[in-house]
């Protein structure tokens, strides 16, 4: 929620810019919220004109891919210094265990570590860095980069916009439908209330002369 309240202030054209940015710096190596904004972006563009989902979706795809790349070079020239260096920096999220886990994935499925690895929030921040310190051939990070980085960051945009689109049109339809409940229920109570004190209207006529005759 503080997320989506601070892109609220953000000029709608600049919003592209900050997710483009987070993204990137996320798949450079640095922790951060990336798919959070996303997300909230992605929202927004549901309900505010001046964000454009298609725009908003290549922003986040491109800055998925370039951050990776440059993460990619980073680790290819640090090594296994870097990622120790990390550790220190952030040892949440660069701690021995999670560098280890990293690297069994990579081993393991290689190219398709990386593209995947753009749905999940730890290989999502390792991915870059890590093939590099790999020595993965680039062409094969590249291409895995890319259609992981389309696939995540489009998808995302996309199945986030709708969903917020069907969200407030329902949203709208159950308003009028609320209201017009609430018309029918009063006029259904406006009649029985008649139609009640109709029915008590003789009984009183009934009660009143004999009580005058007492």
């Amino acid at each position: 929620m503080h997320v989506q309240e601070w892109l609220d202030t953000v000029p709608p054209a600049a919003v592209y810019a900050v997710v483009a940015l987070v993204i990137g710096l996320e798949s450079l190596g640095i922790p951060l919220p990336g798919e959070i904004v996303l997300i909230s972006a992605a929202l927004m563009s549901s309900h505010h004109s001046g964000i454009n989902p298609i725009v908003l979706g290549a922003c986040a795809t491109a800055g998925a891919v370039i951050g990776d790349s440059i993460g990619y070079a980073i680790g290819r020239k640090g090594g296994r210094p870097l990622l120790a260096w990390l550790g220190r920096k952030f040892p949440k999220h660069f701690s021995e265990g999670h560098v280890a886990t990293a690297e069994r994935s990579f081993e393991k499925w290689g190219m398709w570590a990386v593209f995947f690895g753009r749905f999940v929030a730890l290989l999502r921040i390792f991915a870059g860095p890590l093939a590099g310190v790999l020595h993965m051939p680039y062409w094969k990070f590249l291409t895995a980069n890319v259609l992981g980085g389309i696939c995540w960051a489009g998808g995302t945009t996309a199945v986030i916009y709708y969903v917020g689109v069907v969200a407030e049109d329902w949203l709208k339809r159950f308003s009028y439908l609320g209201l017009a409940a609430a018309v029918l229920i009063g006029l259904a109570s406006m009649l029985i209330v008649k139609r009640r004190a109709k029915k008590a209207q003789p009984a009183r006529q009934e009660a009143e002369p004999a009580n005058a005759g007492e």
